[in-house]
């Protein structure tokens, strides 16, 4: 197993490992789509597929947009961890991602965090930002709703928009053409002022 010496090896080594397979898959337009499970509020599993919105500046964290007003982020406020399954169908690679998501919206106090917010909002398509005034997800329908959605490209975001910030803790990367599996953990360092990653070669 690597040392806390090689914190800084370990996470290169699952986001170069990550970049490789968005690289080697990016012909397939579901490649930059992944499966996000959460905690429900009854304690069972809940799962559904997002999209990859990027990397946080600065850091490892990963961005996903979401609708405030989803179930997901009801169950995150409820219980904050979650866990990613992404699997590369060209290259044949599996990560699963395990972590602590933040969420921001429209209720957030930091400005920091609302300027991410915003950002996350401009860099997303025009018709990305439309169904965020789409009616009530999950609701009965009780009339067709109009198509015909009208919003401003240079008005910043709406209420219901929300962007949720994955911090990973741990990545199980697996892959299956070359039978390599590698098990990456991060742990806060003595001081708790930084994370601390190990990583191992484990058996697939």
């Amino acid at each position: 197993m690597a040392t806390g010496a090689a914190t800084a090896t370990a996470v290169q080594q699952w986001r170069a490992l990550l970049a490789g397979a968005l690289e080697s898959n990016a012909h397939l337009n579901y490649s930059s789509y992944f499966q996000l499970a959460t905690i429900s509020v009854n304690g069972r599993p809940a799962n559904r597929t997002v999209v990859f919105r990027g990397f946080q500046e600065g850091s490892d964290n990963i961005l996903i947009n979401t609708d405030r007003r989803t179930k997901k982020v009801e169950e995150i406020t409820h219980n904050p961890y979650g866990e990613i399954c992404w699997y590369f169908t060209e290259s044949w690679e599996q990560f699963r991602i395990n972590g602590r998501i933040d969420i921001i919206d429209c209720s957030t106090r930091d400005l920091a965090k609302l300027q991410q917010r915003e950002e996350a909002w401009f860099a997303s398509s025009l018709n990305s930002r439309l169904q965020s005034l789409r009616p009530f997800p999950r609701l009965p329908v009780l009339e067709e709703p109009s198509e015909d959605y009208q919003l401003d490209p240079s008005t910043g975001p709406v209420d219901s928009f929300c962007l949720l910030v994955f911090g990973p803790e741990q990545v199980d990367y697996v892959n299956l053409k070359t039978n390599v599996r590698f098990l990456f953990t991060s742990s806060h360092s003595s001081d708790q002022s930084t994370n601390v990653w190990k990583f191992e070669k484990v058996n697939p």
